[in-house]
């Protein structure tokens, strides 16, 4: 079977990696980094088959999912290595089946390892894919006699309590985004970023944003009504990937985009293998079509003709954030471009995608990067509770910084209090638009009562020592010119009914 003819980057880094395995032999603990896109599935195999030629001792590679089990077993195969692939179905393996190669996925191998099927004093060299996910761990320490290389896009572990300098001793740096874009190798991405109020939003255990409060958000009206206007606006008639955090939202967007008529299909982790094996085929051959996809598609899957990929969700992970863009990246002879659609504050949150990036710092220090990460996402620790975001699903933006409007006001020259007259405003349309009547957008005021306490709160620190009294005279003052403004503006609506 023909070889790939490799890169020069990726001889370059394969050259790197062996020396140091060379020299080091089994107490090499190496982890390699190259962005999505840039072959790492390619280079492992290169080095695994100068291994097996070199040493003569049996290669392990794991992996973490199904899909890149069978991925790198093509991969080692085109390579000219036989391998075999250890899942739940193998059971026994024959002494004529004595492959020098084996890919499997970790609770596997510990079985099979548990049922003497893999003596482990023949392994010399593991290769860990998608390293980051960092369960590997508990299988590295049963290979006394073995080196270890770990291969991933974003050497930050999954896993905050498990750094992964304790697994590996140095970090081995592949190209950057930005260089392999210059060289031709990856597509240049167009980006369109959108300010989306995520202070409803809630991490959970993981560090992440809970999926409750994400299909909340994404699957409201205004936000369904944003990613169409968005999706048209920049996407249109392009093979497009939509990624969301909860099933319920990429099945709202699923029938969204159906109803006005778009190729939309939606896939998640309960579709059957059957169906799923169907949709890609058709995702693949369908002019213009949209995969809207939940937790599937970041990793295992390559479909180079993606055009667009957006972004319809946060996440504190720079790691997802990195593999669902690297979807569409794939660069093509008549594909030198590809658009990124941000609908999370994705990259307020972690720079530009082809960005430089510091991973030796990341590596070394993750503790800093999580710490730094923290300090420019402060501004999501004030939460709006998800059941007031749920009475305005018609408002874009619930939230209101009266610290920088304050800021603001003072260097313009303002007095402090159109801060107040500004909040006011908002709160008076947001009432307005999410109801049909007078007496529903006063009743909505309700809804607002712990903002608005917040908001007074805030103006006066800003203000500097105030009393209790005036507080409580700037709440009730505050509450008397909202529903005023409020029933100012849905008068002018209904006269504008009538006279249309």
């Amino acid at each position: 079977m023909p070889t790939k003819e490799l890169y020069h980057y990726q001889q370059k880094d394969i050259d790197t990696l062996f020396e140091k395995l060379e020299s080091r032999g089994s107490r090499c603990r190496l982890l390699y980094q190259l962005p999505t896109g840039g072959g790492k599935t390619i280079i492992f195999s290169k080095i695994a088959s100068k291994y097996l030629e070199q040493y003569q001792r049996k290669v392990i590679v794991l992996t973490h999912r199904t899909e890149l089990c069978r991925q790198s077993a093509s991969a080692l195969k085109m390579s000219g290595i036989p391998n075999k692939i250890i899942n739940s179905v193998v059971k026994r393996i024959s002494r004529k089946e004595d492959y020098q190669c084996y890919v499997a996925m970790v609770e596997t191998l510990k079985n099979r390892i548990n049922d003497g099927l893999i003596d482990t004093n023949m392994v010399g060299l593991i290769i860990v894919d998608e390293a980051h996910h960092n369960s590997f761990h508990k299988l590295l320490c049963k290979f006394k006699n073995a080196a270890i290389i770990g291969v991933t896009a974003t050497p930050l572990s999954s896993d905050i309590n498990l750094p992964m300098h304790r697994n590996y001793d140095e970090l081995v740096l592949g190209e950057q985004i930005g260089s392999l874009i210059e060289q031709g190798f990856l597509a240049k991405p167009t980006t369109w970023r959108y300010d989306v109020e995520l202070n409803t939003l809630m991490t959970g255990i993981n560090g992440d944003f809970t999926v409750s409060t994400s299909d909340e958000l994404y699957s409201s009206p205004a936000m369904t009504d944003l990613l169409v206007h968005a999706y048209e606006s920049h996407a249109r008639n392009k093979k497009t990937l939509i990624f969301n955090n909860g099933i319920f939202t990429s099945r709202r967007v699923h029938e969204v985009f159906s109803a006005l008529g778009y190729p939309i299909k939606h896939l998640d982790n309960s579709t059957s293998p059957s169906e799923r094996i169907e949709i890609l085929n058709w995702f693949k051959k369908t002019k213009g079509a949209i995969l809207t996809s939940v937790s599937i598609l970041t990793t295992g899957f390559d479909e180079p003709t993606i055009q667009a990929v957006i972004l319809n969700r946060a996440t504190t992970s720079i790691t997802l954030y990195h593999q669902m863009i690297g979807r569409g990246s794939r660069r093509l002879p008549k594909k030198k471009t590809f658009t990124i659609i941000d609908m999370g504050n994705n990259i307020d949150r972690f720079g530009d995608w082809h960005a430089e990036i510091d991973w030796k710092m990341i590596f070394e220090n993750p503790d800093a990067y999580y710490a730094s990460l923290h300090a420019q996402t402060s501004y999501e620790s004030h939460q709006i509770p998800s059941d007031m975001r749920a009475k305005f699903p018609n408002s874009l933006e619930i939230s209101f910084d009266v610290q920088a409007a304050h800021q603001a006001a003072l260097e313009n020259g303002q007095k402090p209090k159109i801060v107040i007259r500004d909040s006011i405003r908002q709160h008076a349309l947001m009432c307005a638009d999410n109801s049909d009547s007078i007496s529903g957008a006063l009743g909505l005021v309700d809804e607002l009562l712990r903002e608005i306490d917040w908001r007074i709160k805030q103006y006066s620190k800003c203000l500097g020592r105030v009393t209790k009294n005036y507080t409580e005279w700037l709440k009730e003052d505050y509450l008397a010119k909202l529903r005023k403004l409020i029933t100012k503006i849905m008068g002018r609506r209904a006269l504008l009914k009538v006279a249309v």
